[in-house]
């Protein structure tokens, strides 16, 4: 029997133990959805602390329930370590840690370097692996495949390697690791084979197969280049509109009846989260090694980018109609997580947006029922509770995050002057007099 024909029948049998390196926002999930689905799952991260929060089945994923952490880890089919060595125990392991931009939003890929060098230190014959941090086009097989054939591991035969996009949406209610579609892409077709086989024994989304681990990576980046594109145009109607005096909310609610040519897309304060901001300059930085400049895409971000500036100026400007400077007012900003609903800071587009108002001088006051505390340059900030008089002192309420916990009727009730970066009061009738939209 072949090692694929093996891995396959353990995978069938369930008695393959699963590897998820990486115990984040993507591999928490993955990790607790696999040992739900019959596997004896070992999870690896660098951070001791939070290999202790899972062990003890403490929860800091807002996309798992608390519930099936901890029977997971009392069950004893998972587990979380920091000791790589453990990943000669796995007969399959997915990497899914972090792929960020350097300062010259460039890929830092030496996360992915160094997880797959401690595989490759750890790894036998008949492993698969699999690679789901969103990255560029040819990672997979420049970076993941030398490493485990550097062993002496032959690749479709003796280790199996494929790419497979993490296409979590942090908060949806409706999707989540477990129902969301995946698509897979093997280096040859026994890879995808296996990578394919595995993912669908533990999601109960459609497995869709690709032909190469690059298909796989650039459909990831295509998904985010097109909302980050999209979320451009947005934003650049929402501030052409203002100048023409026409509400762009309901422009792009008259423009989703058309039952087909048209996909609604929202302006807001910026863009935040790990994929949309990152994953499409990826695409752009590889493109320079074939001679290419990605235009729509730089454009595109440089619209995005430059939201919070000009969500800064329109409060500027709201402030000087009442004869008030930026320096010396009480701004109150509800809402500092990227999206509604979420504890997630990553890339919040209301980072910036604090950062410059601190530097005009402003007294600002951060509400944020998610978020109980976060970092801004260099600083650890606590966030207040809504109440009626914390926004009466206020000279101006800047609603950043459109959480479902905040009473919006409360805050049209006691805000004098209320800038509304994301249409939330829509269904308040008495809304400020003094009461403006992006």
């Amino acid at each position: 029997m072949s090692h694929s024909e093996q891995l396959l029948k353990k995978i069938e049998n369930k008695e393959a133990v699963i590897g998820v390196v990486g115990l984040g926002y993507v591999g928490l999930p993955l990790a607790v959805e696999k040992a739900k689905a019959g596997y004896r799952v070992i999870g690896f991260d660098v951070q001791q602390a939070r290999v202790d929060q899972v062990n003890n089945g403490v929860n800091y994923i807002g996309d798992v329930v608390d519930e099936d952490l901890n029977e997971m880890i009392k069950s004893g089919r998972l587990e979380a370590t920091t000791d790589y060595a453990k990943i000669s125990e796995v007969d399959a392991v997915a990497i899914c840690v972090p792929t960020p931009l350097d300062t010259y939003m460039q890929p830092d890929t030496s996360y992915v370097e160094s997880s797959a060098n401690e595989i490759a230190k750890n790894a036998h014959e008949g492993m698969l692996v699999v690679l789901e941090s969103t990255t560029y086009p040819g990672t997979t097989e420049e970076i993941v495949k030398p490493a485990l054939e550097k062993t002496g591991l032959v690749t479709g035969e003796t280790v199996f390697i494929a790419y497979s996009p993490e296409r979590v949406d942090p908060g949806n209610k409706h999707f989540n690791t477990k129902n969301t579609p995946k698509v897979v892409g093997g280096i040859t077709a026994n890879c995808t084979k296996v990578a394919a086989a595995l993912y669908r024994e533990v999601l109960e989304g459609d497995v869709h197969e690709v032909s190469t681990p690059a298909v796989a990576e650039m459909e990831k980046i295509f998904e985010n280049t097109f909302r980050h594109i999209n979320i451009a145009l947005a934003n650049e109607m929402a501030i052409l509109c203002q100048r023409m005096g026409i509400d762009v909310w309901e422009v792009i609610d008259a423009a989703k009846t058309k039952p087909y040519g048209f996909m609604a897309f929202y302006p807001g304060p910026g863009l935040g989260g790990h994929c949309i901001p990152i994953d499409p300059f990826y695409l752009t930085y590889k493109a320079r090694e074939y001679n290419y400049h990605t235009r729509l895409i730089e454009l595109a971000g440089e619209i995005n980018n430059a939201m919070p500036e000009y969500v800064v100026d329109r409060a500027m400007r709201l402030l000087n109609e009442d004869g008030k400077a930026l320096r010396g007012s009480n701004v109150v900003v509800l809402g500092v997580a990227y999206k509604k609903d979420i504890d997630d800071m990553r890339e919040s587009p209301v980072l910036p947006i604090l950062s410059q108002m601190n530097a005009s001088g402003a007294n600002v006051t951060v509400v944020d029922p998610h978020v109980p505390t976060f970092r801004l340059d260099g600083q650890t900030v606590e966030t207040y509770s809504l109440t009626p008089e914390l926004l009466q002192k206020a000279d101006l309420v800047l609603l950043t995050t459109d959480h479902t916990a905040f009473d919006y009727e409360m805050i049209a009730q006691n805000s004098d002057v209320l800038f509304d970066t994301r249409n939330a009061m829509k269904d308040v009738e008495n809304k400020p007099a003094r009461y403006v939209k992006l």
